[in-house]
């Protein structure tokens, strides 16, 4: 749009600048979740889903799992039924499932926004940022080490991005602090320039004994000891292990009432056989080992069956994204999870792309779109994911933002209102007339169609003119313009100075080691 153009007088009053910002403002509301509308794509049928379940029960009956470093573990699953041989722990058939049978369907993850508390489960679907990369591509593009401040950045743009409804947790490591105090600045982010709801650290018990803290402070201690006010990753060391740390941080959420992704990480044909069916059998004996321990620690505790899995190159063994066969074990994996009967995370906007390209483009899409289709309900990575998780980039935050707005409109079916079957308008413009003066037309024109906030829909004149943007250059200039505008959620002033307290307290408690 030209200045001459933005600047006409409109009949409507304000002009096309004024309607432009008045949709833009509207599209900045973010919905707490999405609710679904549309059944899931089920590409695994039953019997074959029941075929998987007595192979995942051969698995952790004959096979075992490995509880690592962990005795307190060990004495647990071995008072709960299980077979406990050193370290290599056996359930017997069919008791995993029916210890996980306690985990409800669905659960609140509250945010100190009340408006943005999300439900995790049935038919809803939350999408959280990326989660873990060491790098950053930052607002100039460079990519380097990640340090607080891209940290804090990020943020503050996915509490702007109205495609986001949740903080995330580790959104990037930032190195210019020390590996034993960076979590607390961390969690105070989340805390402190949002109101989402954010994930508890994760990398030592002491560091979720912490978050568990900060978490107290916040929302009050005997709100926090009855709600659930975290939710926090938990990967299984695949193929078939638990170590201590992820076992120690488990035991602290777990206790503390707060919800864990128990989530096995593979990479197929490395860490689990190449096969669909077999990676499949692994990830629900995995799965269900580390949700039954859940439930042992805490009845009724929520947690989320997880699973991340890809691909790799047969070629250099590097992991791939947006393939088919990662594809078809999401699809598979959702469905044994309503199965089991908990909520589902997976999925995203992966790819192996080192910047935001075509090829990062059409990998994310043929992630996020099994993602949404296929009944995920809690999706981490969903934006800003780079370079195989190496990388978490500003500008793919902000273009993935943008196209997940568009999901809930994928998900929400076909209106069949008299609106939505529009019969009048098809009576009063009649055969070989356009539709664009018609009052349907004119009374729903404005939301009748999703609209991207960063696609170009010009001309070539006009965007050539306007400088040749390409859409990674728009975005991060994007991303500035948001930061620029960023005013924090307000907080009680009290809580701050107890949070800041704790953490300075923490601080000097703890050594400044980097390992």
């Amino acid at each position: 749009m030209t200045q001459q153009d933005s600047d006409k007088p409109s009949r409507r009053g304000g002009g096309r600048a004024a309607r432009r910002l008045a949709r833009e403002s509207s599209q900045q509301e973010t919905q707490a979740y999405i609710i679904r509308k549309i059944p899931p794509i089920d590409i695994l049928h039953d019997e074959a889903a029941e075929l998987i379940e007595a192979n995942a029960d051969i698995v952790l009956s004959e096979i075992g799992i490995e509880f690592r470093d962990d005795q307190e573990v060990l004495t647990l699953l071995k008072d709960a039924g299980c077979d406990v041989d050193g370290t290599r722990v056996k359930f017997p058939e069919g008791l995993a499932r029916k210890l996980a049978s306690t985990a409800p369907r669905q659960f609140t993850q509250h945010a100190r926004n009340p408006e943005r508390s999300v439900e995790i489960g049935g038919d809803n679907i939350v999408f959280a940022p990326v989660y873990g990369p060491p790098f950053v591509r930052g607002l100039d593009g460079e990519r380097r080490y990640a340090e607080i401040e891209d940290f804090i950045n990020m943020v503050k743009l996915v509490y702007m991005l109205p495609g986001l409804h949740h903080s995330g947790g580790t959104l990037c490591e930032p190195v210019d602090l020390p590996v034993t105090k960076r979590h607390l600045e961390m969690v105070y982010a989340h805390i402190r320039y949002s109101d989402k709801p954010f994930m508890g650290s994760v990398t030592a018990p002491s560091r979720a004994e912490d978050t568990v803290a900060m978490a107290r402070l916040l929302f009050g201690e005997s709100f926090a000891e009855n709600n659930c006010v975290l939710v926090s990753l938990i990967n299984a060391n695949s193929p078939m292990t638990w170590d201590d740390t992820m076992l120690g941080a488990l035991k602290v959420y777990a206790r503390a009432g707060q919800a864990c992704i128990v989530s096995p990480f593979i990479l197929a044909g490395a860490m689990s056989p190449v096969s669909v069916a077999g990676t499949l059998t692994q990830i629900l004996a995995e799965a269900m080992s580390g949700i039954a321990l859940t439930q042992i620690l805490n009845k009724g505790v929520p947690v989320i069956f997880g699973s991340f899995a890809s691909s790799i190159s047969m070629q250099t063994g590097a992991p791939t994204f947006g393939t088919p066969e990662p594809a078809k074990v999401l699809y598979g994996c959702a469905k044994l999870a309503r199965r089991l009967g908990v909520p589902f995370r997976s999925g995203g906007s992966l790819t192996a792309a080192k910047s935001a390209d075509a090829q990062a483009a059409y990998e994310s899409a043929h992630t996020i779109l099994p993602t949404v289709m296929g009944g995920v309900n809690f999706a981490l990575h969903s934006a800003g994911w780079l370079e195989g998780g190496l990388v978490s980039d500003f500008a793919k935050l902000v273009l993935d933002a943008d196209q997940l707005t568009m999901m809930n409109s994928l998900v929400s079916g076909i209106d069949i209102s008299e609106s939505g079957l529009a019969l009048d308008a098809l009576k009063q413009i009649g055969p070989g007339q356009h539709f664009l003066g018609s009052d349907h037309t004119q009374a729903n024109f404005e939301t009748a169609f999703w609209r991207s906030s960063m696609a170009d829909y010009t001309t070539y004149e006009q965007w050539s003119s306007e400088g040749a943007q390409e859409a990674e250059l728009r975005a991060r200039n994007k991303a500035r313009q948001i930061l620029e505008t960023y005013k924090a959620p307000d907080i009680d002033l009290s809580i701050d100075e107890a949070l800041r307290a704790f953490i300075e307290q923490r601080k000097e408690a703890l050594p400044n080691s980097d390992y």
